[in-house]
């Protein structure tokens, strides 16, 4: 017998069956109450509702669980790689050694773009935010790629797929390129998928690019811990958008622009933010903790605690460590990064952090990383995207396949109620 929950108004009672998922979460399903009672339920920012049933991303807050397709993300950081992670995500399984040769060999020849979107982005001046010119040219790629994909077709689905891993990495190198004045190049077809993308973003004209492995290593690990997060502002929008059955391309530009807020991706560029502005204060952090103590004080530490982790960030506990790996192994000097050290240690072991679970979070640690990496301050959104696509890809694909219907969220309407219209001289 199926188990249900009952809901009272005004002394009528409705029952709605309860849906359990494999992890034992359980949700009242109430597609039925509006039809049912003429009532809707109101929650703002959807923080207890949920918007789909989804097989990719398991998140346990409490308890501080993150797994991709059933597999621990501390596995999966730790034996995978990223395109392995991408092809876990999007069909569901592990790649075995022939899977993942084809798939790169195929995302390889998907690699070049029109030479026409070079136009489009001398049409940015150099002050614009490079998530603003990601956005755009993800979204131009529709423009040179017209035909919509049929999603009922395996091959059409495949070919779209390959496409934009293949692509967008060539956007993200040219937007940082763009950015530092240095000309736009393609990839190198001999190296791995993280050692090209590097290479496309870093080489210089007149020297020979040298890969680093402990730099390819945690950009890789960077890459896998922000590949899906369940249903977070940035993928709700993928899905929502692409509910309306807009393309692929289209649905991801969405995503890229959800994900540019301050309060989602913008995190790690807001930590260094604040390290830089400590810095200029006299780089004085006790003065800041204090400060961050103090409730009718403004200042808040930026990549200190979660709005969904209760505990510690599982993804922060892995990537701190290639941070101490990647800062050690590069021996860089920087007040910043020292200053970021401090607060750190502070956060580890002052009671005031450790009480209320104030850690270090991933985007405190990405945020440091990618500073050491030489990657300037705007454009680590653009690095957690470039990491967040086969996650947008994955949850796009499912909603396609599932069928779900175009989202159109309700509302409880407080405004004026019938009025009767006034004419220019009563006003």
């Amino acid at each position: 017998m199926s188990k249900t929950a009952t809901l009272e108004i005004d002394g009528k009672k409705y029952e709605f069956p309860l849906v359990e998922g494999t992890e034992n979460e359980v949700a009242i399903d109430i597609k039925t109450l509006r039809a049912a009672s003429n009532v809707i339920t109101l929650d703002p920012g959807y923080k207890n509702t949920g918007s789909c049933e989804s097989a990719i991303t398991f998140l346990d807050g409490e308890k501080g669980v993150l797994r991709y397709r059933g597999y621990a993300i501390e596995d999966l950081a730790e034996k995978a790689s990223f395109l392995e992670v991408c092809y876990l995500l999007i069909f569901g399984e592990l790649p075995t050694k022939e899977q993942l040769s084809k798939f790169h060999k195929d995302i390889k020849e998907q690699s070049i773009v029109d030479e026409d979107m070079k136009r489009i982005l001398d049409g940015f001046p150099k002050s614009a935010h490079p998530m603003g010119v990601l956005a755009s040219l993800t979204n131009a790629l529709v423009a040179f790629n017209p035909s919509s994909v049929n999603v009922d077709s395996e091959e059409d689905m495949y070919k779209a797929i390959v496409k934009i891993l293949g692509k967008f990495p060539v956007l993200v190198a040219w937007t940082m390129r763009k950015k530092m004045s240095l000309p736009l190049n393609y990839g190198d077809t001999s190296l791995g998928y993280i050692e090209n993308i590097h290479k496309m973003m870093f080489q210089k004209p007149n020297e020979e690019y040298k890969v680093d492995r402990a730099v390819i290593e945690a950009l890789d690990k960077l890459l896998i811990l922000h590949a899906d997060h369940e249903q977070n502002c940035s993928t709700s929008t993928v899905r929502i958008v692409g509910s309306s059955h807009s393309g692929l391309f289209a649905s991801l530009s969405a995503g890229i622009a959800a994900l540019w807020g301050p309060l989602h991706g913008g995190a790690n560029q807001a930590v260094i933010e604040m390290l830089e502005a400590i810095k200029a204060d006299g780089g004085d952090t006790s003065k800041y903790i204090l400060k961050a103590k103090d409730k009718d004080d403004s200042f808040r530490l930026m990549g200190f605690g979660h709005r969904v982790y209760k505990n510690f960030d599982p993804r922060a506990r892995i990537i701190k460590k290639a941070a101490d790996e990647v800062l050690g192994e590069l021996g860089i000097e920087d007040p910043v990064l020292d200053i970021a050290k401090g607060l750190e240690k502070v956060a580890l072991e002052d009671e005031y952090f450790k009480s209320r679970n104030l850690y270090p979070n991933v985007d405190f640690y990405s945020g440091i990383i990618y500073r050491a990496l030489g990657i300037p301050t705007d454009m680590f959104t653009v690095m957690f995207a470039l990491g967040r696509l086969p996650g947008w890809i994955a949850q796009w694909k499912e909603m396609r396949l599932r069928k779900e219907p175009i989202g159109r969220p309700r509302q409880v309407y407080t405004g004026y109620t019938l009025r009767s219209f006034k004419t220019m001289s009563d006003r």
